[in-house]
This record gives structure tokens, C-alpha cells and sequence, in this order.
């Protein structure tokens, strides 16, 4: 007998080019009328614009967002949130954006718009990233989820093509991974077949045309679709060796999710054989590890940490940390399994 618990996320999607125009509305639909902008240092213009369309219901420009959430950061925010009156957080830009605005709901209780560049899809899951002393630890909260996500697609033409690539095998990862998750479900299984497929479509026809209008349409939904699943079904040892190295070390969150990938898929191919099929036939091959590894190969991607800046000797410490967390994961976690894992990633070796 099938049994499963599904539970959809209570957030409005608007999707379509040029969708962003409607930002004021949005803001006025949820009765807020003082929004702080949140972006990265590096996407200033891109708030400016925001707070341009949202006239004055724009009180602040926020352009702290930086990567995994530092925990000091956000409590400087929440300061400046509680010193300007602010009612609602409006975040436009990729996970670290994201990921500031979710801690800082976390804090407030302020309802957010998210407004994704890039194809990380967390604006579309109720888990909270956040870094302290080194370490990173995540939640799930209902709390942390948008009241509305804005997806344009004009917004992702201008995403550089290398972090187009790297944030589709993010997305990706979500995908993957739900199949065998915890809380793996028909319904999330379906989409997460579907979001693969759109990113094993997209990101060819882009590593030719980064401006292909179609190609950027089909990405941006495979990205809530994988983000979607990750809501649903939950994480494994994938996202927690990600969550360590990006943590601990300081290593870039894309590119993380990228270089594990097949190595987190190869260590849970027996163990979750069935499910691990279906990506290979996605893929068109008869190992979905390998199928993800040719294909980064293909489109030139990162395929090691050393090359991220891991040094060789922090290995056993990244192992470590990761087996000292209690988390699901259909094949048996060790020290050593892990650390061969991380060896492989380490060198960039093709999975066996």
C-alpha cells in the first residue's frame, strides 16, 4: 500500500518575462507599505531598480547578504529592520540574498517576496541556512517561506554562463536527492523527474546561447520544480556535506553542490538503486554518477575541490563534522565511506 504525506508550500508563484513589473502591487496585496530590499553587494543596481518600482513603499536598500548566512550579519539587519519600521522584506537575487532574508523572517516574522537570479531554487523550500563559529547548521520553518516568489525571466539573462551552469547542477542536486529522501513522495517525484529533465535540456542549448529566451524559460522552471522537492521531501548526505564544506570552510555554494554531486550519488547508488535509475535514464545512460559527471565534463564546469581551494589535509576534519550530525540517508554512513567520498571530490576522480 502507498502512504505518504505531502504538504504543498502556501506561496504565490508569478512566472513570466517581465513579471517583476509587478512588485508594487505584490507588496500592496500583502497590506505592507515600508519594504527593506535585500541584495548582495554585487547586485546594488538590480535593488535600486526594485526600490525604483516600488516608489515609496521602498524605505531600504539592503546590500549586506553575503554567502551561508553569517549569523552576525543578521542580527545587524534585524537592528537596522526594527530601527526603520520596516514591514516587509523584499529579496532579489540568488541563495545568499535568500538566505539573508529567511534568517532575518526567522527573527521578525516579516512576510517576504522573493525575486530568484539565479536557479538555487531555496526561495521555494522553508529551510533556513546560517553560519556561526565556523559551522554551519540549518532549520525548517514554515516561518522562512515567501508569501510570493517572482520569477522573470529577464531577470536570469544576464546570469553570467559559468554561474548558469553551476546553479543548474544546484538545482539539480535538490532533485536528485529528493528521489530518496526521507520524505520522498508520487508527487515530488514527479516534478523532480521533470526539473532534471529541464536542466538536462537547458543547459546545453545555453552553454551555446547564454541568451536563448527558451532555453532560460525552461531552466527557471526546472528550478522551482527542484527547489519544490527539496521543500517536500527533505535532504540527505549530499546537502549536509555541502552545508559542511561550505560552513567550515568557507568554499563557494554553487560550485560545492556541483563538485559533490556524482560522488554523492555514487556512494548511495545501491542503496538507492531504483530511484538513482530513473536520473540515468534521464540522463540517457545507464549510471546517473557518471551521466551527472560526463555531462559537467561536457559543459565545463568545476569538477574538484582542490580547485575550490580545499587543502588535501582538511579532508579527515570535513568527515568529521559531517558524521557528527544524525541525519537520513539510505545507504550507511561511515568515516571512512565519507572520507573516500570526499577524497574522490577532492581530486576531481570520475565516480567508479
Amino acid at each position: 500500500m502507498t502512504q505518504f504525506i505531502y504538504t504543498p508550500a502556501p506561496t504565490k508563484v508569478i512566472f513570466g518575462s517581465g513579471a517583476l513589473s509587478q512588485i508594487r502591487e505584490v507588496v500592496l496585496e500583502l497590506h505592507c507599505e515600508r519594504a527593506l530590499v535585500i541584495v548582495t553587494n554585487g547586485q546594488i543596481e538590480q535593488g535600486r531598480h526594485v526600490m525604483n518600482l516600488l516608489g515609496n513603499l521602498g524605505v531600504s536598500l539592503c546590500h549586506k547578504a553575503v554567502m551561508h548566512t553569517p549569523e552576525d550579519v543578521t542580527e545587524s539587519v534585524v537592528y537596522d529592520c526594527k530601527d526603520i519600521g520596516v514591514d516587509c522584506l523584499v529579496a532579489i537575487g540568488g541563495g545568499s540574498t535568500i538566505g539573508l532574508s529567511k534568517a532575518l523572517a526567522l527573527r521578525t516574522n516579516l512576510p517576504q517576496v522573493f525575486i530568484p537570479t539565479t536557479y538555487a531554487g531555496s526561495e521555494a523550500t522553508p529551510i533556513v541556512g546560517q553560519s556561526k563559529g565556523g559551522v554551519k547548521t540549518t532549520q525548517v520553518s514554515p516561518t522562512v517561506l515567501p508569501k510570493v516568489i517572482i520569477y522573470d525571466v529577464h531577470l536570469t539573462d544576464t546570469l553570467p554562463l559559468k554561474l548558469t551552469l553551476l546553479s543548474g547542477f544546484n538545482a539539480m542536486a535538490h532533485a536528485i536527492e529528493a528521489l530518496y529522501a526521507q520524505q520522498q513522495n508520487p508527487i515530488t517525484e514527479v516534478l523532480a523527474k521533470r526539473g532534471i529533465a529541464s536542466f538536462v535540456k537547458s543547459l546545453p542549448a545555453l552553454l551555446e546561447d547564454p541568451h536563448d529566451e527558451s532555453a532560460r524559460t525552461e531552466a527557471l522552471i526546472g528550478a522551482w520544480m527542484c527547489g519544490t522537492c527539496l521543500a517536500s521531501a527533505g535532504m540527505a548526505l549530499h546537502h549536509k556535506l555541502c552545508h559542511t564544506l561550505g560552513g567550515s570552510f568557507g568554499l563557494p555554494h554553487a560550485e560545492i553542490h556541483t563538485v559533490v554531486l556524482p560522488h554523492a550519488i555514487a556512494y548511495n547508488t545501491e542503496a538507492a538503486r531504483a530511484s538513482l535509475d530513473k536520473v540515468a535514464r534521464i540522463l540517457g545512460t545507464d549510471n546517473a554518477a557518471q551521466g551527472i559527471y560526463d555531462l559537467q565534463k561536457r559543459l565545463g564546469v568545476v569538477q574538484s575541490l582542490k580547485e575550490l581551494g580545499l587543502k588535501e589535509e582538511d579532508l579527515p576534519k570535513a568527515a568529521e563534522i559531517a558524521m557528527s550530525r544524525v541525519y537520513h540517508n539510505p545507504a550507511k554512513l561511515s568515516y571512512e565511506g565519507i572520507l573516500a567520498l570526499l577524497t574522490d571530490a577532492y581530486y576531481g576522480r570520475r565516480p567508479s
